[in-house]
């Protein structure tokens, strides 16, 4: 198998930010001389897979990442975008048609199965050759990208789900939107009087989460560290989502679609999909909604009339806030890559502070680099503070193989329960037997 020479990692790519475009310059700093920058990954092409379809993460990547590389290297890079729901399944018929790309993304929760059958590299060895300072600065990034103890994953983004409000539909239910509410008791509290109805009909949610199949999952999992409970027991082998705690965080979420007074008009919708301007609390069809925190920039810019905000973590009452998120998105290597070093050439850029922080705003999301915090970008806006400060509070889902079928298998019993056709302590219970059995089987 034909390796490329290991070559000391580059900073080849910055970022300007300009009124209409934002793009690249290219710049060397460190390594080796203009020689060997010349000559390494020079004829030798590099395929990239990237998870989704995100038309402006898209345009960064095709028209200034990509370019600023290859003119670095000599390489020609070959990128795929794939949409999410299809990543898995092709990702493993390239594998078995020995088609997978040199580099990978997808997100973390994928990346336990993916070492245990041996698809992707030890990145040990290159993380071990970054600048310390550079290291420290996206320490807390790199340990989301860990089975083990072991790098395999290189996150891109931070994330942290938090609730986004419209200030002006508090004004206009007579509630104040400086004091938002701080426990998950007084947001339903809250989405009671914000909800308005046609009849029977809700035609503005007081409060919407996620609901179909992967978002509801991760709306329970910020409901349910909300309410200090865990999906696994602390060594992996046990699940304990059907805790008491478990069961009350399912029942809260599947009465804000049941009984007599529900606050979600948007059961089994997806709407995560959509437009920015589509997103109901932007259209103003929700008052209240779980959303990636990062993107209430976007949020803010194309309803300036909502006076959007963001929310600081709530919890149940008694215990500590609780949200999804973390390490989110990131890139590996393929275990039977041909040009391995350059493809961490190109993962290397990809963490190149000011790349990262306009891809991390392209995507709206949160930068990997703690001193990020400091940007312009981060300190312009105090909810895109709040999303910082909120991130101790964040929790990834367990990283560990198998994890994409338990959380399969969750969603259904958890979209049985939304729906009201099983109690939230029969879908847990139903759950916690089938993630059992996939613990069994991959231990």
């Amino acid at each position: 198998m034909r390796r490329t020479r290991r070559v000391p990692s580059r900073t080849w790519a910055g970022t300007v930010a300009g009124a209409a475009a934002l793009s690249l310059l290219v710049a060397c700093s460190g390594g080796g001389g203009a020689d060997d920058g010349d000559d390494a990954g020079a004829g030798d092409t590099l395929t990239v897979w990237f998870p989704g379809k995100s038309e402006s993460e898209m345009a960064l990547i095709n028209d200034t990442i990509v370019p600023a590389f290859e003119e670095e290297t000599g390489a020609e890079v070959e990128v795929t975008f794939v949409d999410w729901p299809d990543l898995s399944p092709k990702l493993n018929a390239a594998f078995a048609a020995g088609t997978a790309p040199d580099v990978i993304g997808h997100g973390v929760a994928a990346t336990a199965d993916l070492a245990a059958n041996e698809r992707i590299l030890d990145l040990s060895s290159y993380i071990d050759e970054l600048d310390p300072e550079l290291h420290d600065d996206v320490a807390t990034a790199l340990a989301g990208g860990e089975v083990g103890g072991t790098p395999y994953m290189v996150p891109l983004i931070m994330t942290s789900r938090l609730l986004v409000y419209s200030g002006a539909d508090f004004t206009e239910a007579g509630l104040d939107p400086d004091a938002p509410p701080a426990t998950w008791e007084e947001v339903r509290e809250t989405a009671e009087q914000l909800t308005v109805r046609d009849g029977d009909q809700i035609t503005r949610s007081g409060l919407l989460l996620g609901s179909q199949p992967i978002a509801n999952q991760q709306s329970f999992a910020t409901l349910l560290w909300s309410h200090g409970g865990d999906f696994l027991n602390e060594d992996d082998s046990e699940a304990i989502l059907d805790s008491p705690e478990g069961v009350e965080a399912l029942q809260y979420f599947a009465d804000l679609y049941q009984g007599e007074n529900p606050v979600d008009g948007l059961l089994g919708v997806e709407w995560s999909g959509l437009p920015i301007g589509e997103q109901p609390v932007v259209a103003g069809t929700a008052s209240m909604q779980l959303v990636s925190a990062g993107a209430i920039v976007d949020y803010q810019e194309a309803a300036p009339d909502r006076d959007l905000r963001l929310m600081a973590p709530p919890s149940f009452d008694g215990h500590e806030p609780g949200t999804f998120g973390g390490p989110g998105n990131g890139l590996m290597i393929n275990a039977d890559s041909d040009v391995p070093d350059l493809a961490w050439e190109f993962i290397a850029g990809m963490i190149d502070p000011e790349t990262n922080l306009t891809y991390s705003q392209e995507l709206g999301q949160l930068p990997i680099h703690a001193s990020a915090v400091e940007s312009d970008y981060i300190t312009s806006n105090p909810d895109l503070v709040r999303a910082v400060e909120s991130l101790p509070y964040a929790h990834p889902n367990p990283n560990v193989p198998g994890w994409v079928q338990m959380r399969d298998a969750m969603g259904q019993h958890l979209e049985r329960a939304l729906h009201g056709e099983a109690e939230p302590a029969d879908a847990l219970e139903a759950s916690a037997a089938e993630m059992d059995e996939i613990l069994a089987a991959g231990s």
